[in-house]
């Protein structure tokens, strides 16, 4: 048994998710000796068709966790428009360093109510998108190690089960957010924080308003973020000439709690 075609789908501002997800699809469709594709799904004209995978077919979905959960913003594509048909799954996410929380088992969960078959799953640990310190060199030869064994169990998965059983995942679908904190301990709100530009860095090329996940900025003016920002960090690490950095005192405050409280290295999950 194995499957007619292997996918990783992934969302990733920041590329870690992305990585993460090409990886593991690879390493599975070399073990099973089947062809394999990737699909980006983070731009927004991305998301303009519907999904549709077949019976057979094994899709490795990676998401980043935001607040211990799924992006909002990305919720409603990935309960509209991703549809299996009894279709074998890997929910995959990322965290940076902090926790997971119920990201997994909540697109595990989203997924399942929409044809799809959870046969394994994994969190791990990469650099968070707010910290140049968090999660730095994560996943480091360890994690790759124990990437290789889980690659292992679900290529012996398909070689040796008669049949392939769905597992369940830790944590709380129906959970809400992680509400952030501030260095002082007291919840914090910048949800209303968005990138400011350094005029005097800036050339106003277009970089960053083209690769927004949310289409937020200006392509004329790229100073001005008109639209939704959901703090993916995007364009603070794409722009070439460093131009661009969050400001806000609520958001720099939460940082740096994160920084100071979460700086063991946190364990990844893999369950199969």
């Amino acid at each position: 048994m194995k499957p007619h075609m292997i996918y990783s789908v992934f969302w990733s501002p920041t590329g870690n998710t992305e990585k993460l997800v090409k990886d593991v699809g690879r390493q599975i469709a070399g073990a099973l000796r089947t062809p394999w594709k990737a699909i980006d799904i983070t731009l927004i004209n991305a998301k303009s068709k519907p999904l549709q995978f077949r019976s057979g077919d094994l899709v490795i979905l990676g998401m980043p966790t935001y607040a211990g959960k799924i992006p909002n913003k990305i919720l409603p594509f990935l309960q509209d428009k991703i549809h299996g048909s009894d279709t074998w799954l890997i929910p995959a996410v990322t965290f940076g360093n902090r926790s997971f929380d119920n990201s997994l088992a909540e697109l595990s969960h989203v997924l399942s109510q929409n044809g799809f078959s959870p046969i394994a799953g994994l969190a791990v640990v990469c650099p968070h998108a707010f910290s140049q310190t968090l999660g730095a060199g994560r996943p480091d030869p360890l994690d790759l190690v124990d990437i290789k064994n889980f690659v292992r169990h679900v290529r012996n998965k398909f070689r040796f089960a008669e049949t392939i059983e769905q597992v369940q995942f830790p944590g709380d679908p129906h959970a809400p957010y992680y509400t952030p904190k501030g260095l002082d301990g007291e919840p914090v709100n910048f949800l209303k924080a968005k990138p400011v530009t350094d005029p005097s860095l800036c050339v106003n090329c277009g970089h960053c308003a083209a690769l927004c996940p949310m289409e937020a900025i200006d392509l004329l003016d790229c100073s001005k973020i008109p639209g939704t920002c959901i703090k993916c960090q995007r364009c603070v690490h794409i722009c070439k000439h460093h131009a661009k950095s969050f400001q806000d005192p609520s958001f720099l405050s939460h940082v740096a709690m994160l920084e100071k409280k979460y700086t063991r290295p946190a364990k990844n999950v893999y369950i199969w």
